[in-house]
């Protein structure tokens, strides 16, 4: 089977494996989200702004693709020391509403010391490896792919390393495959590109 075909299987494996439509959230549905979502503010920020560049900013970023990680981060196929366990006692519902909220929330911009080279360096082997082909122009995202526009460059650094160190390997292929053409400098390139956009 091609790498086409095997891509186009996963998505609609994933697309069966979650709900298939967020709701709009009532201020009573929204106050009890919030509720549920204040564990994630100790490293996410105030509503999914962080300010640590370690982790990253959930605000603004597709429901699904909330809602999908949590899952494989509960089921194992995702691993991190701190998310796992607090994964692992979310329920469905719980994960839909929190994707739901962090969906609904408003990004905040990011400073950080940008290299205009690098940015320059960044969006030219974006252009180079299709990354708008999954994220979309802007990289603002779609359905199980995460809006990466303004996110902090040292997240998207170590989630490319790890991609291409295949330490994570929950995307079916997709972003194992892209990043295993890049270079370290490609990935410091990426990750000013993507951060400096908003």
């Amino acid at each position: 089977m091609d790498m086409l075909k095997t891509t186009i299987l996963m998505l609609s494996v994933l697309a069966c494996a979650c709900p298939t439509q967020a709701q709009q959230l009532d201020s009573t549905q929204m106050a009890a989200a919030r509720t549920k979502a204040q564990v994630c503010f100790a490293c996410h920020g105030p509503d999914g702004n962080s300010t640590v560049g370690e982790y990253p900013i959930l605000a603004g970023q597709s429901w699904r693709y909330i809602y999908i990680e949590l899952k494989d981060f509960k089921e194992g196929r995702r691993s991190d020391e701190q998310m796992s366990p607090v994964a692992e006692k979310l329920s469905t519902e719980d994960m839909t509403l929190l994707g739901e909220f962090f969906a609904a929330q408003k990004q905040a911009p990011i400073k950080f010391p940008v290299d205009s080279a690098k940015v320059d360096a960044g969006r030219k082997t974006s252009d180079a490896v299709l990354c708008p082909m999954c994220h979309l122009g802007g990289f603002v995202g779609q359905n199980e792919i995460p809006r990466v526009a303004g996110q902090w460059p040292q997240y998207i650094k170590k989630q490319l390393a790890d991609f291409k160190a295949r330490r994570r390997t929950n995307d079916a292929g997709n972003m194992t495959s892209v990043a295993a053409t890049l270079s370290d400098a490609d990935i410091e390139n990426l990750s000013q590109y993507i951060g400096n956009l908003y």
